[in-house]
């Protein structure tokens, strides 16, 4: 299955390498080991929260850029969604998704998403490890017993196990397009492939290869360990609980008005892709869904952030929904750029069935591609800000969108902001603290507040002296400002003084009355009037 990572402007080398409104299931099939947990605890928050406005406010745009993309890429039809936390706020379509007929592609047009269909493989993978029914540093032989005929590239090579299928460093050699056209082979084809021998790429363990090969394992996995097919498995636990009732894996019995026909371009004309029918390596690339369904998939995949005390309501954990979006073996790639063609270097890497980008300026994607013979598909969400977008198309191996164009709309038009973190209790109340601490350096607050380390790094008089000579320089105090947490236990704020501003910096220390084991103080003055 060629996979569609669609990075931001010229990131084309991470590509290579890594090849309506809903609500969720109040059931919970798993739960969290019972343990203590702070009342006072405050999740980041919007403020405002004027995103769902930003983004109606710039649908014109979006509905323009879907458009001019189809008509440039040749697209017979488009259908994309924007997810705001459990709501899909903003649809578009163009062009049509049966061309012979004049059937109009729309959000309840049914694309088939390829690639797309791994996260759902490696979340029934957790959700099996959560209920402790497997692990993932199985050896997959331990389930496949094929799999322990294998013949290493080294003496020293780790055995495969199912986080190595989940994260593609089998070492097994990247598939496309031969993976593509296996999606419909029976379940006997897939165990006589190991069983005959697989040639290795790389040794396990030791770097990410995009592997086709490696999802149709775990989905097989899957079946072995929940004892029925893995597609029911699917449906039964994650399509259903999510109310994805318009999702399906074969292709035949979809409504002729839903189903997208695939399409390629070739010799200034479209011509019919044949449709492929699901089969053993349906992990790997068989869903068949809608811009509507698959919303609340990635509502699902937003609801794991941020972390909170709020009971746990989906398919699988929050905490699980996280692993999966964490990346591993990432790579650094210090001549990417952003979506206005600058300079930004770009960490990106593999979690379990998605691909993770973070930005030079901080910004984090979690995204996968999907591409068959006539489809292309994609989405990204961005986990701080709660937003979601997702497109197909029914041409084959095409990208469905300009991201490019699309992220300007979204951070540079719409404007959007990610969440703020509240200052914690603990915090505001040190922040008071410390602003009385260095004026007046009263010795049972100096007791009270501050860590066995704190006079052992710097002496007392050291310490009373620098901060005594940046005071002085800054002139009386007027206001103090806002605390700007950088986590529970450290954070920022300034003094706005006389003649400038003096900025603090602390960090607390991890015991229970946690105690300032490191103070930064220095000043800025004002700017000299023109």
């Amino acid at each position: 299955m060629k996979y569609l990572l669609y990075q931001l402007a010229a990131i084309c080398l991470v590509t290579i390498l890594f090849s309506c409104n809903t609500k969720q299931t109040t059931e919970t099939t798993t739960e969290s080991p019972a343990h203590s947990y702070s009342e006072s605890y405050k999740a980041p928050i919007f403020e405002p929260d004027d995103r769902i406005e930003k983004i109606k406010k710039i649908a014109p745009e979006l509905q323009r850029s879907i458009e001019e993309h189809a008509k440039a890429e040749h697209l017979p039809g488009v259908a994309f969604g924007i997810v705001v936390d459990n709501e899909l706020v903003f649809t578009a379509a163009t062009g049509y998704l049966n061309l012979e007929k004049e059937i109009p592609a729309s959000p309840s047009s049914a694309f088939r998403i390829a690639s797309m269909t791994k996260s759902f493989t490696a979340m029934a993978i957790m959700k099996l490890r959560d209920e402790e029914k497997l692990s993932l540093n199985d050896p997959v032989s331990k389930y496949i017993p094929e799999m322990s005929k294998l013949t290493y590239l080294t003496k020293d090579a780790p055995t495969i196990d199912i986080e190595n299928l989940l994260t593609m460093t089998a070492g097994f050699p990247e598939d496309n397009p031969w993976g593509d056209r296996q999606l419909d082979e029976p379940d006997h084809m897939l165990i006589d492939l190991v069983d005959e021998g697989i040639s290795f790429s790389n040794v396990p363990s030791y770097g990410f290869e995009y592997s086709n090969t490696g999802y149709a394992l775990l989905g097989h996995i899957v079946s072995l360990v929940s004892g029925m097919p893995f597609q029911e498995y699917i449906t039964q636990n994650i399509f259903k609980p999510l109310g994805m009732d318009h999702t399906y894996w074969e292709y035949e019995g979809i409504p002729e008005e839903q189903l997208a026909i695939g399409y390629r371009w070739e010799d200034e004309q479209w011509k019919l892709e044949p449709m492929l029918h699901d089969g053993s390596f349906g992990a790997m690339g068989g869903i068949i869904t809608s811009i509507a369904d698959f919303s609340k998939y990635v509502s699902f995949h937003l609801s794991a952030w941020p972390p909170r005390n709020d009971d746990d309501n989906g398919p699988i954990k929050r905490s699980s929904l996280r692993e999966m979006q964490t990346p591993q073996f990432p790579r650094l790639y210090a001549d990417a750029k952003d979506y206005n063609g600058d300079d930004c270097p770009v960490l990106g890497g593999y979690g379990f069935g998605l691909g993770i980008t973070e930005y030079c300026n901080g910004l984090k994607r979690v995204s996968h591609g999907g591409a068959l013979p006539g489809f292309g598909s994609n989405y990204t969400f961005y986990p701080e800000y709660g937003v979601g977008i997702m497109a197909f198309c029914n041409l084959t191996y095409t990208s469905p969108w300009s991201l490019n164009e699309l992220s300007k709309l979204l951070f540079e038009t719409a404007d959007l902001q990610p969440r703020k973190l509240p200052a914690s209790d603990v915090l505001l109340e040190r922040q008071e603290q410390i602003t009385q601490l260095i004026q007046h350096w009263d010795p049972a607050l100096e007791e009270q507040i501050l860590a066995e380390n704190f006079y052992l790094d710097t002496s007392r008089e050291k310490r009373m002296a620098a901060i005594q000579e940046v005071l002085e320089k800054a002139g009386p105090i007027k206001n103090v400002g806002e605390m700007h947490p950088i986590n529970q236990l450290r954070g920022r704020y300034p003094l706005q003084t006389e003649n400038g501003e003096v900025n603090i910096f602390f960090t607390l220390t991890p015991e229970k009355y946690p105690k300032v084991q490191r103070l930064d103080v220095s000043f800025k003055p004002n700017e000299p009037d023109a």
